[in-house]
C-alpha cells in the first residue's frame, strides 16, 4: 500500500503537518520583526518556534523529520500554543504524536447498521437522512436523501463514499453552489479522520485515489488543514428544487461509536424549507426506504 501522503515521500504526517502550519504563523504576528534577512521559505523558522515553545531546535528538526514522534503533553501543549493551533488541529497534534507503534490493525466492520437505525430513517420521511462512517461511507439511508443527493443504492458500495463523490462524480460535485469550500471541508475531515486511524486500508485506498485523479485534492491534502465533527451549513443547487441552504446536523451512535446519523434541515418559514417541500412531494414520497 502507498504512503498516504504521496506528495511527501517520508510519509511523515506529524513532520508534515508541523511543517505546514509553521509556513503558516507570520513570524511578524509571533512577534520577531522583520530584520531585513530573506527568508527561504514563509512562516516561522524552526530556531523560533522552539524558541515559542521553550523547546530544542535540535527536538523540533527530528519531531518534523520523524526521527521522534513522541512528547510530553506540556510540550505538545506549548507547540500548539506557539503555532496557534485551533481545537480541531489541536486534537490531530496530539493523535499524531500519541499513536502507539506497533497499533492493532484490527478495525471494526463500518458496514453493519443497527436495525433500530435503520427504522428511525424509515420513520423521517420529510428530513433527508443517512447514516456515516467516520471516514464518510455512507452505510445507509432513505429515499429523502436519495432525492436531495443521489441514488445511492445505484453506486457500488465500495464506491459509495461522500468524499469520493465530492470530487469524482461530476453530478454529486454539480450540487453545490460553492463547491470548493465544500471540497476543502471534505479535505479537511478525511485528514482528521487519517490521522486517527492510520491503520485503516479502506482510507490509504481512497486518499491514493483521490491524490491521482484529483488535482485540487492533492493541493488542499498537502495543505494539512483538519476538521472534527461541528454543525454545518451548506447550501445545494438542485435541477428540479433550485437553490436549498440547509443545516447540515450530525449525532452520534452510541453503540455504533465510528457511525453518525446526519440529517438535512431547513430553516423554518423559508424559502429553502418551501423549497425542500416541493422536492420531496415531487419524489413522491409518501414513506421511506433505508439502503
Amino acid at each position: 500500500m502507498a504512503d498516504r501522503d504521496e506528495p511527501s515521500p517520508s510519509g511523515n504526517e506529524l513532520g508534515d503537518f508541523l511543517r505546514a502550519r509553521r509556513a503558516d504563523r507570520d513570524p511578524r504576528q509571533a512577534g520577531f520583526p522583520d530584520d531585513g534577512s530573506l527568508r527561504r521559505v514563509p512562516g516561522l523558522r524552526r530556531e523560533e518556534l522552539a524558541f515559542l515553545a521553550h523547546v530544542s531546535v535540535d527536538y523540533i528538526v527530528r519531531l518534523e523529520q520523524g526521527r521522534t514522534r513522541r512528547g510530553s503533553r506540556a510540550v505538545l501543549d506549548a507547540l500548539a500554543d506557539a503555532l496557534h493551533l485551533a481545537p480541531d488541529e489541536r486534537t490531530y497534534l496530539f493523535t499524531l504524536a500519541e499513536v502507539a507503534p506497533g497499533a492493532s490493525t484490527r478495525l471494526p466492520d463500518r458496514s453493519e447498521v443497527a436495525p433500530r437505525l435503520r427504522q428511525l430513517l424509515d420513520t423521517m420521511h420529510d428530513i433527508p437522512a443517512m447514516v456515516l462512517h467516520r471516514g464518510m461511507d455512507v452505510l445507509a439511508w432513505n429515499r429523502a436523501a436519495t432525492a436531495l443527493l443521489t441514488d445511492f443504492g445505484a453506486v457500488p458500495p465500495a464506491r459509495r463514499n461522500l468524499i469520493r463523490l465530492t470530487f469524482l462524480d461530476p453530478g454529486f460535485r454539480a450540487l453545490y453552489a460553492d463547491w470548493p469550500r465544500a471540497a476543502r471541508e471534505c479535505v479537511a475531515v478525511l485528514r482528521m479522520e487519517a490521522g486517527r486511524t492510520p491503520h485503516d486500508p479502506a482510507l490509504d485506498v481512497l486518499i491514493a485515489e483521490l491524490l491521482a485523479h484529483d488535482r485540487d485534492f492533492r493541493t488542499w491534502w498537502d495543505e494539512h488543514q483538519v476538521r472534527g465533527p461541528r454543525q454545518l451549513t451548506k447550501t445545494y443547487v438542485h435541477p428540479v428544487a433550485g437553490e436549498l441552504t440547509l443545516d447540515v446536523q450530525q449525532f452520534t451512535v452510541d453503540t455504533h461509536p465510528e457511525q453518525f446519523l446526519v440529517a438535512y434541515t431547513a430553516p423554518p418559514d423559508s424559502p429553502s424549507q418551501e423549497a425542500l417541500r416541493f422536492l420531496l412531494q415531487w419524489a413522491g414520497l409518501t414513506g421511506a426506504q433505508t439502503g
